[in-house]
């Protein structure tokens, strides 16, 4: 395979055209990516609003119910830098592919489900296929999109779905469970991935690929058993606690395999992980601003939603559209930054920028109490927050895949959503722990009563947002002080087949 490219070097856009077809076909190509990962997005919370219909017609236990949300977590969480490599070796068009059957075809097993055992294995299938899907998504957006003006635009859209998805997930899961069935928040991403396969097949242009990179086997095994106890390890805080013997082995096993794992790809002539993705300022700093809007829209999108239904008795539709705000906000920065403040002001400025905004929005819904109302109250947080979110995806998004190689692409953009992942589950384990002490203090310290427990509810939730923004201002802080202010460059266009 011969390329102008070097490894090191930034990539260069000039020959975008000529490997991935006519403009029309690239933003085409974008609909298909676009599709696939909101698909994707929603499925974290959108199963979240009808656990409770599916615990009731399955009859499963309390106590079994986290496992619905668990089994994906550790499926998608452990393997999706192996499945980021399966889309570097195989073809991200071939992964890409597979991923969007896969994932249909666990959905329809998990929507006709009798049981909470093929419940649970539809999950964890799911997480499988999400793990070659997300990857395949966005390395082939990165090496679809290389000219400056086109991949800013093309990353704001995709980052806008992709920060949307969650709250989209969150109406939807609503809308399904009450006019329809808990089962057709599973069978809705048959529709989903229909169309993105159909479009797959049409514009996805097959890859000319002469020499396939290695797979590093000892990586990949040592990498997937520490994301699997790491993510592990924090869900099971949730039914015990951080001093449980499984919780504290899990997470020591985990932190040491990735200790192990680090050693080996700085030994090995072919690694899974290639330690120069991660030791550039860009890189680095995006992968990090990931992991940190990981931890926090976490927060938002669990405790809050407690807030408005429990506390302040909203259904699951209302719950779902009191987000709108949020996701306009999201669109509105990731589809603008990327224009009209990127060039500008460079990236380490629009990050560092965006997670205090977000910071912001987080500090104002930490005063929420029981009488306070929508527009007033919880709204104005809500597009700050979306605003800061947008912009802090957009430039991540796009520094993380930054000048990468597109043999490396694959990887690259599977450490970004594991970044996510990983962000999520200590966050969501820490969170809880919070909401708990927070709201045991407060009846602790008050008179028993009906309106004494409901406060204390609302203390806790607005515990956790109060640590959202703490991990927003962490984020500005880290941003400032590891990425560099200089233009972001574009990835290595992926050789293509002509048709």
């Amino acid at each position: 395979m011969s390329t102008t490219f070097d490894r090191g070097a930034p990539a260069s856009g000039n020959t975008d055209s000529g490997r991935r077809g006519s403009h029309a076909v690239r933003w085409w190509v974008l609909v298909v990516l676009g599709t696939a990962q909101l698909m994707v997005t929603l499925d974290a919370t959108v199963v979240n609003i009808a656990l409770p219909a599916a615990q009731h017609d399955l009859g499963f236990s309390d106590g079994s119910r986290q496992w619905v949300i668990t089994g994906y977590a550790l499926a998608f969480g452990s393997l999706l830098l192996l499945g980021g490599r399966l889309g570097d070796l195989f073809g991200r068009r071939t992964t890409f592919v597979t991923g969007l059957i896969g994932f249909a075809g666990a959905s329809v097993l998990g929507g006709a489900a009798g049981s909470f055992e093929i419940l649970v294995t539809a999950r964890v299938a799911q997480g499988l296929f999400a793990a070659l899907l997300a990857p395949a998504a966005l390395s082939l957006l990165s090496v679809t999109f290389t000219k400056p003006t086109e991949r800013a635009k093309a990353f704001g859209i995709f980052s806008a779905l992709a920060g949307a998805g969650g709250a989209i997930g969150l109406l939807l899961g609503g809308m399904l469970t009450e006019w329809a069935s808990w089962r057709w928040v599973m069978y809705v991403n048959v529709i989903f991935a229909a169309v993105a396969l159909v479009g797959a097949l049409l514009w996805l242009a097959k890859p000319a690929v002469a020499e396939r990179p290695k797979l590093d086997i000892p990586g990949t095994i040592v990498v997937s058993a520490a994301l699997f106890a790491i993510v592990y390890g924090f869900a099971h805080v949730e039914s015990t606690s951080w001093t449980n013997p499984v919780t504290l082995g899990a997470m020591i096993v985990g932190v040491v395999l990735l200790a192990v794992f680090v050693w080996l790809e700085s030994r090995v002539a072919h690694p899974l992980l290639p330690l120069r993705l991660v030791l550039d300022r860009t890189r680095g700093g995006s992968f990090l601003a990931v992991f940190v809007i990981g931890m926090g829209m976490f927060s938002i999108f669990l405790f809050l939603t407690y807030y408005l239904e429990a506390s302040i008795g909203y259904s699951p539709i209302k719950t779902g559209l009191a987000f709108l705000p949020m996701v306009a906000g999201i669109v509105a920065a990731s589809t603008t930054a990327p224009s009209l403040l990127l060039p500008r002001v460079g990236p380490k400025i629009v990050v560092s920028a965006s997670f205090l905004v977000a910071a912001a929005g987080m500090a104002l819904l930490n005063r929420l109490a029981l009488d306070s109302t929508y527009v007033a109250h919880i709204m104005p947080g809500l597009i700050l927050l979306g605003l800061g979110l947008g912009g802090v995806m957009t430039t991540a998004f796009q520094g993380a895949t930054a000048g990468i190689h597109h043999e490396d692409s694959g990887v690259a953009s599977a450490l970004i959503n594991t970044g996510q992942q990983v962000g999520g589950s200590i966050s969501t384990a820490l969170l809880t722990t919070v909401a708990s002490s927070a709201a045991t203090d407060y009846l602790s310290s008050h008179k028993p009563g009906a309106l004494t427990v409901a406060q204390a509810g609302v203390e806790g939730y607005t515990a956790t947002l109060a640590w959202g923004a703490g991990f927003f201002v962490v984020g500005a802080v880290l941003a400032a002080f590891l990425i560099p202010n200089a233009p972001l460059a574009p990835s290595e266009g992926e050789p293509v087949i002509a048709h």
